[in-house]
């Protein structure tokens, strides 16, 4: 069983998400509700929950400020989050750049239910809470120009700092990191869902299996049908409709 708590102002919301988690998902076992700030860091110090269903929106502060001031208490945030929303769009962005879990309201079945999978996933794994960390830090800075990002890896959620990233290959549905200093790490997602995260990082999409930092492109080649030249000496092919594109990239570079 994996206690959990539902934060939300709204009494029949939570009502509503109560009876979709015992219909979807039996084994969330709700021990603590709140509907505002103070009542929520209450419960969620006495119950120590393995998970917390967070409103963004209270109607006296919001979830970010349970976080922030569980932080200054605690030290550290100890049980996973799953955000709940209608429509916070830069929350959204910060969600995916810190690999944290959301779900937009009205609330889809299907997609709690892959939520909540994700969950037990992650304290199988008995993972820590950086994440949560960087979603805080994020969330400070008030811009979508974010510096780290959250990556789920087969054994945990690592940060990495987005100017060590080098450039990213498609590999099905899943997406290969490649780092400066060599290493390199498959994430199970997609290449587009990576590329609408990083195009704002100096980021540029050449081909359908290629995402690269501009700041490690060596060489332009033209001959050949036309490919890059990395800094780590890879060689990747430049799409048709992709080079008129990134030629103006570089003439403005």
């Amino acid at each position: 069983m994996i206690t959990a708590i539902l934060v939300d102002d709204d009494a029949h919301l939570r009502k509503g998400m109560k009876a979709m988690l015992g219909k979807y998902a039996p084994h969330i076992h709700i021990v603590g509700e709140a509907e505002n700030v103070p009542d929520a860091i209450s419960v969620i110090s006495t119950q120590n929950p393995k998970v917390v269903f967070l409103d963004i929106q209270l109607a006296e502060g919001t979830g970010f400020d349970i976080l922030e001031k569980l932080t200054e208490q605690q030290g550290k945030i100890a049980f996973q989050v799953v955000f709940i929303t209608a429509h916070e769009q830069y929350a959204i962005k910060a969600f995916r750049f810190s690999a944290l879990d959301f779900l937009l309201k009205p609330v889809d079945p299907e997609e709690l239910q892959k939520v909540v999978e994700k969950i037990q996933t992650t304290l199988q794994k008995n993972e820590g809470f950086e994440h949560i960390e960087l979603l805080l830090e994020n969330i400070r800075k008030k811009t979508d120009t974010f510096k780290r990002i959250a990556l789920s890896t087969a054994d945990g959620t690592h940060l990495f700092n987005i100017n060590e990233i080098l450039r990213c290959e498609s590999e099905d549905n899943y997406t290969k990191f490649f780092f400066k200093n060599g290493q390199s790490f498959l994430i199970s997602k997609t290449l587009k869902e990576y590329e609408e995260l990083l195009s704002g990082h100096g980021f540029e999409r050449i081909h359908q299996s290629h995402l690269i930092n501009l700041a490690f492109l060596k060489s332009y080649i033209k001959k050949d049908g036309g490919y890059v030249v990395m800094t780590d000496g890879s060689h990747l092919p430049i799409s048709q409709r992709k080079k008129e594109r990134l030629h103006e990239i570089l003439k403005n570079l």
